[in-house]
Formats: C-alpha cells, sequence, structure tokens
C-alpha cells in the first residue's frame, strides 16, 4: 500500500472537503479540562447549542488543582471559579468527569492512556498543546485551541490541514542513564524548535520499538516543541498488552487488535523525509536556554555563540542573560534552587521509580526544595503500594497530590525570584514556571532525582 499510519488514520476520519482547501476530520476522543473548555461552553450556551457527541468527550481538572492541599474552595478565586464551571459543564453536558472526588482524576494526558480511552486508529483532540502524548499509541492526536474545543464539542470535527510525514528513526540500544526524555531532547536540538513545523513526526527504529509505552509517551508528548503537529508510534505487541484490560479498553480484544494491526504504517511506506539517529550517541540531556532546543549532553559544555547558526545567535545571547550563564560553560556543576519531578511528560510510575532508585538513601542537599508530583491519582496510589512516596520523603523530597503543579505555574507550585529549577517537565520558556525571573533546565526524572541529591546538575550515570 506505501501509506504510512497517519495518512492511513487521516482518511479513514476524513468526512469532508471545505472551500478553504481543509479537511473536516471526525475527532474519535476530545478530552478537556478546566482551563481552555470554560469558554468554549460558554459559546455553546449563547447560541443554545449542545455537545454532539457526549459519549465521546471526557474531563478532569489537572491545571490549576493544588497539589499540596486540595481543599475546597480553593484559595485562589479563579482557580474556583474554573472549577465549579467544568463541573456544571460535565453535569449540564452529560460528560463523563474525573473530578477531585473520582479516583481517576489527573493529569489528562496521563489519565487518557491508563484508562483505556487513548487507542490506537483514533484521531484525538484536546485544548492542550501537548496532546500530541497520545500518538505514542499509534493515534493521531491534535492540540487545539478554544475555538476548536468549541467546534468539537458541537461538530465532532475539526476543519486542518494534512501535514506532511518525516519518519525519525531511532536505532542502536541507549546506554545506561539515558531515557526517552534524552532521545527527545537531542532530536529536538538536532532539528530544532522549528524543525517540525508543517510536519507529523513518524517516530521509529531499535531503540524506539524497546522502549515500554510510559517512554513513548514521553517522546510524543514532546513532538509539539520541535514544531510538529503531530507526533506517533506505530502500535505493536508492547501497545496492545498496555492496553488490555484497561476499563475504556474494547472486550474484544482480537478483533481491536487486527484493526490496529493493519494501521500500522506499511513496510514500504511513503515519507516526505527521512532522520536517522545512532542512539549509542545520545548521552543525558540538560537544557542550558529559554527553548527544549538549547539543550547539550551532560558532559558537554554550553555552545558558543559563534559556532551557532545566525538566526540562533540572538536567541542564545538572550538566553545566557536570563539564565546567567556563559559561553563553553560546562552543564555540569550548575547549582540549583529547586527540583521538580512531575508534569504531561514525566509523572508516569516508571517515570518515579527510576527517580526514587536514585533517591533511595541519599538526601535532598541543603537549600534545595524538592517536589514529587504523580501525574494521576492511580500513579500516586500504585507509587504509595511500592513504597515509593516513602523513599521520596525519606531522601527530604516533598511527596505531593496529583496535577500539573511547577510545570506551568498556574497553581500554588511556583518558582520565586531568580531560583533556578532542575525539571522533568517539557518547557523552559521565560516566565514558564511561575516567575519572571525564574530559570528552568528540563532534563529526565533520574537527572533531576541526582541534581536534587547533589545540589547541582550532575551526570545520572555517577550514581547508578
Amino acid at each position: 500500500m506505501r501509506a504510512n499510519l497517519f495518512n492511513k488514520i487521516w482518511d479513514l476520519h476524513t468526512v469532508g472537503q471545505l472551500s478553504s482547501g481543509q479537511d473536516q476530520l471526525f475527532i474519535g476522543l476530545h478530552l478537556v479540562h478546566e482551563v481552555t473548555s470554560p469558554q468554549a461552553f460558554q459559546m455553546l450556551k449563547e447560541r443554545d447549542l449542545a455537545v454532539r457527541h457526549p459519549e465521546r468527550t471526557f474531563a478532569t481538572v489537572d491545571h490549576i488543582v493544588p497539589t499540596s492541599t486540595q481543599t475546597r474552595p480553593f484559595a485562589d478565586a479563579l482557580a474556583e471559579k474554573m472549577m465549579q464551571a467544568i463541573e456544571k459543564n460535565a453535569d449540564e453536558h452529560d460528560i463523563s468527569f474525573f473530578g477531585l472526588d473520582s479516583q481517576n482524576q489527573g493529569i489528562v494526558h496521563v489519565i487518557g492512556p491508563e484508562l483505556g480511552l487513548t487507542q490506537p486508529g483514533m484521531t484525538i483532540a484536546c485544548g492542550d498543546s501537548h496532546t500530541s502524548t497520545h500518538g505514542a499509541f499509534g493515534a493521531i492526536a491534535f492540540g487545539i485551541g478554544t475555538s476548536q474545543v468549541r467546534d468539537v464539542l458541537v461538530s465532532q470535527t475539526l476543519a486542518m490541514s494534512r501535514p506532511r510525514v518525516r519518519r525519525i528513526s531511532i536505532d542502536g540500544a541507549l546506554g545506561q542513564g539515558v531515557y526517552s526524555k534524552d532521545v527527545i531532547l537531542r532530536i529536538i536540538a538536532e532539528l530544532g524548535v522549528n524543525g517540525g513545523i508543517g510536519y507529523a513526526y513518524e517516530f521509529s527504529g531499535t531503540a524506539i520499538r524497546a522502549m515500554n509505552m510510559e517512554a513513548r509517551m514521553s517522546i510524543c508528548n514532546m513532538s509539539i516543541e520541535g514544531g510538529a503537529r503531530v507526533g506517533y508510534i506505530n502500535p505493536d505487541d508492547v501497545t496492545f498488552e498496555y492496553l488490555d484490560g484497561r476499563p475504556y479498553a474494547p472486550k474484544d480484544m482480537a478483533r481491536a487488535t487486527a484493526f490496529w494491526q493493519s494501521i500500522a504504517s506499511d513496510d514500504d511506506a511513503d515519507y516526505d523525509d527521512i532522520v536517522v539517529f545512532d542512539a549509542d550517541t545520545i548521552e543525558p540531556m540538560v537544557t542550558w536556554g529559554i527553548n527544549p532546543g538549547q539543550a547539550v549532553g551532560v558532559t558537554k559544555t554550553t555552545p558558543e555563540i559563534a559556532a551557532l547558526p545566525n538566526e540562533e545567535r540572538e536567541t542564545a545571547e538572550q538566553a545566557y542573560r536570563h539564565m546567567d550563564l556563559e559561553e563553553a560553560q560546562p552543564v555540569g556543576g550548575i547549582p540549583i534552587d529547586v527540583a521538580f519531578i512531575g508534569s504531561c511528560t514525566n509523572s508516569r510510575i516508571t517515570d518515579l521509580r527510576e527517580a526514587a532508585h536514585i533517591a533511595r538513601g541519599r538526601r535532598v542537599a541543603n537549600g534545595v526544595k524538592a517536589l514529587v508530583v504523580p501525574g494521576s491519582r492511580q500513579v500516586h496510589r500504585q507509587a504509595v503500594e511500592e513504597g515509593l512516596d516513602k523513599i521520596f520523603t525519606d531522601a527530604g523530597f516533598e511527596w505531593r497530590a496529583a496535577g500539573c503543579s511547577m510545570c506551568l505555574a498556574m497553581n500554588p507550585d511556583q518558582l520565586q525570584g531568580r531560583e533556578i529549577c532542575a525539571s522533568s517537565s517539557n518547557r523552559n520558556f521565560i516566565g514558564r514556571q511561575g516567575s519572571p525571573t525564574g530559570r528552568t533546565m528540563l532534563m529526565s526524572p533520574a537527572m533531576v532525582a541526582a541534581a536534587a541529591v547533589k545540589g547541582e546538575i550532575t551526570d545520572v550515570r555517577e550514581l547508578q
């Protein structure tokens, strides 16, 4: 057939062509949360419109939810207002809602997969840029804006232009202490934060196939940071075994699996571009600047501006001023004030296990504030059952409730002043973690744990 998964799914879900030249795509699963949905529901109310397919819409709360105490009403009046709005809207439109009284509450891109809502062959939309996470299952998943949230609510469709498809192959085996977070940071560093504009990324290769589902989700999660509209991985036995038995997974797995296998990219599929990386060359990565593409291996130094392409030099100069770093400075040894393990990128149980392995028997360095925030109540429960919470608290980490937390600072978890944070989240933009002068360095959860106990950026392989 010479067809890749992206184009197969796109064609299966195209219900019309618009005069704009865009395709009208049916959306199989719509995920909503408390931040980007209130305005969309208000638009429906003003026009006296109903949600077209409430059975395909699922809601949770994550962005503004406090993680230290979740007593209602929230201290933040705006956060409380958002909570009340999604509770009311979900009730009025008969939408399944995983609120604070649900054992399934959590970050939208964590609970979708763990509940089995996310499945191969789907089109998935959510009013959050990191919806690309769900592509790890062989779905095509889009982050959308509030007006598009309205469109999906009222029509279950989106008007979209078909992107090109780039296959990114990671061949070989990853070394000790190297995780999927390092892989995606290396890809973005090489291809650039704008390198994926106009593309969907298909991740493939022996290193990708060797990853578990949670590692694959971290890869796809940050596709958007590289400019790609979508990131996905072809479904395989790892995918099928993960989904089997989950609450919303198909009951007839044999039939579902047959279809899921059929939508995978053909062996001779066509691509608009192909890029290959050698897994053996990837080491633990650390961002030094103000976008995820400004990253280097932990054993390396920050780049010299003169050695950068002309179009990157101005941003690099801005990054050095903001981060208070210098050219050709080793990233290892940079002191930190805060360590954050969490976010939709790295808050799943395997992430916490790897971080706990580093924290076990050690102590958070003096002067460092360290937080561990599970991505969902299910992850929280499992971590407690495994004793991971005790490992963290014994080491001096704060153990929190599920939520987005310090990833984006729409809740009380924020940097103060010029604090510098070792973070397992996805963005290091200026002001992203709450303080306009705060500084963020992205890395894997294990690398964050290493930085927390050493008080500085440290090669995690030295502690393994």
